[in-house]
């Protein structure tokens, strides 16, 4: 499946540009330190992505960016702590698209996403990996595809969340495979990574930046990345698509936002910042480091991107059943 998604190149090459003087700028803003929230516990992509962020983002609007975790609730706390704050510009949300796009389908939340807040920017590209302890005998997507369907519902895989990416990567590569295995949620992706290392669940479609530590020291063993393409910063390895499951495809990205009514001189603002941060070599070679990628884009382009994705996902949650209590 090919998820409709925002011409990345494009984007990244954009952010490469000459970057102008900051136009429109709300006077007197930023007028203290903003917060940037993060749904998830320290150590994960996102955690990753935030803090390598936040310090250049901060040096160009001049104010500090303090990096928060406020996990739980599959990243739906952090959102309901933004939404609510004031729309100033100064408390901000670096979210994923499930956050985005996924929950409101799952479960009733007390906030809307595209009601509430309001696109700043793209963040940035991730790729995930299919990856699973060194003991396990697998060592294609091929071999475990079999395992699992002689034992069907007996091989589990960790993931980060309720319909989170890595659990929807999960149920379409039921799908598509034909096989049923047992999903394993955890309230961020470094407690995946520690059952993954005590082999305590069979394999997972992690982040390539909370693993790839893992993979290159031989502790967790990388079978194929669940995109069409493989990753320039993972040449090495295979696409699921190509090892067998054709057409299995899950982009993802996060992205920054701000409460809804944040004035529009002051988004322009956080914009022009997080355009200056994610051209930075240091934050680029952060996120490379990690399996992560920049990619800036405006807020419009943002607001299609997420009205394409929801029109993605909508059929797939609603076949699944999945829903949140």
């Amino acid at each position: 499946m090919t998820l409709p998604a925002l011409p990345r190149r494009a984007l990244l090459a954009a952010a490469a540009l000459p970057l102008a003087a900051p136009a429109l700028a709300q006077e007197g803003f930023p007028s203290r330190p903003l917060r940037l929230i993060v749904g998830f516990t320290p150590g994960g992509a996102t955690d990753i992505s935030a803090r390598a962020i936040a310090p250049k983002m901060g040096d160009a609007l001049g104010q500090p960016v303090i990096v928060e975790n406020r996990p739980g609730a599959g990243s739906n706390i952090a959102t309901e702590v933004v939404a609510r704050s004031p729309a100033d510009g100064h408390t901000l949300l670096l979210a994923t698209l499930g956050a985005l796009v996924v929950s409101p389908m799952v479960i009733r939340l007390p906030v809307d996403p595209a009601r509430d807040l309001m696109p700043v920017s793209i963040a940035v590209d991730l790729f995930n990996i299919l990856v699973l302890p060194p003991d396990r005998p697998w060592r294609s997507v091929a071999e475990l595809v079999a395992a699992a369907k002689a034992a069907p519902g007996r091989l589990s895989y960790g993931t980060s969340g309720i319909a989170g990416g890595p659990h929807l990567a999960g149920l379409l590569f039921d799908r598509r495979a034909g096989i049923e295995t047992t999903a394993v949620h955890y309230r961020g992706g470094n407690l995946v990574v520690t059952d993954l290392l005590a082999g305590r669940v069979d394999f997972s479609f992690a982040t390539a930046a909370s693993v790839l530590p893992q993979v290159r020291e031989g502790k967790l063993r990388a079978l194929a990345i669940p995109h069409l393409e493989r990753s320039r910063l993972m040449p090495d390895i295979p696409t699921v698509a190509e090892s067998g499951v054709p057409g299995f495809d899950v982009p993802s990205w996060y992205a920054v936002l701000a409460p809804r009514g944040t004035p529009e001189p002051a988004i322009a603002r956080l914009n022009q910042a997080m355009r200056v941060a994610l051209a930075d070599p240091e934050v680029t070679a952060v996120l490379n480091r990690n399996g992560l990628e920049p990619r800036w884009s405006t807020p419009a382009q943002m607001a299609e991107g997420l009205a394409a994705e929801r029109a993605t996902w909508e059929p797939i949650i609603r076949e699944s059943g999945i829903r949140i209590e």
